[in-house]
C-alpha cells in the first residue's frame, strides 16, 4: 500500500500550488474547467484492490466519527454524495481532504470548490494517517459493492 503524503509535504504542496505563475486569474469564477489539484493527479483510488484487511476498520470509523451525519450513496445530505468517490478522486487527494479538509478548503481548488457548493465545512475530526487509509479502503468497498448490484 503506498504510503501518504507526510503533513508538511502537504502543505508544502498546497502553497506551491497556490503561488506563482500560471494565467488563470484572480478567482473571477468564470473558467469553465473543473477545479484541479496537484493531489488529484494520477490513479483514481478505485484502480487499486480494496485491502478488505482494513475496509472493516473504515467501515467502523464512518459510523463512529458520525461521517453519515452528511454523507450517503446515492443521496445528497448535507455533504456530497459519495457514490463513485473512489472513481473521481485519487487515494492521495482523499487522504488529505479526510486528514486535513480545514486546510484543503482554503488551498486546494477541488475543496475550495466543493466547500462553495455545499457552504458547509467539513470538520477536521483528528484523523490519523492509518484511519483515512482505512475509510478510503471502505470507501472503495462501497463503491464496488454497490456497482456489482
Amino acid at each position: 500500500m503506498k504510503r501518504s503524503v507526510p503533513w508538511s509535504a502537504l502543505v508544502l504542496g498546497l502553497l506551491a500550488a497556490g503561488c506563482g505563475g500560471g494565467s488563470g486569474g484572480g478567482g473571477s469564477g468564470t473558467s469553465s474547467l473543473p477545479a484541479a489539484s496537484p493531489f488529484d493527479v494520477g490513479p483514481r483510488a478505485a484502480e487499486s484492490p480494496v485491502n478488505e484487511g482494513i475496509a472493516g476498520t473504515g467501515e467502523q470509523l464512518f459510523k463512529s466519527k458520525t461521517c453519515s451525519t452528511c454523507h450517503g450513496w446515492g443521496v445528497k445530505i448535507t455533504g456530497p454524495d459519495l457514490k463513485g468517490v473512489t472513481s473521481r478522486r485519487t487515494a492521495q487527494w482523499m487522504q488529505a481532504w479526510i486528514q486535513h479538509p480545514d486546510v484543503m478548503t482554503k488551498q486546494d481548488p477541488i475543496a475550495h470548490e466543493l466547500l462553495a457548493k455545499y457552504a458547509v465545512q467539513m470538520p477536521n475530526l483528528n484523523i490519523k494517517e492509518d484511519e483515512a487509509q482505512a475509510l478510503i479502503e471502505f470507501l472503495k468497498k462501497k463503491d464496488k459493492d454497490l456497482a456489482a448490484k
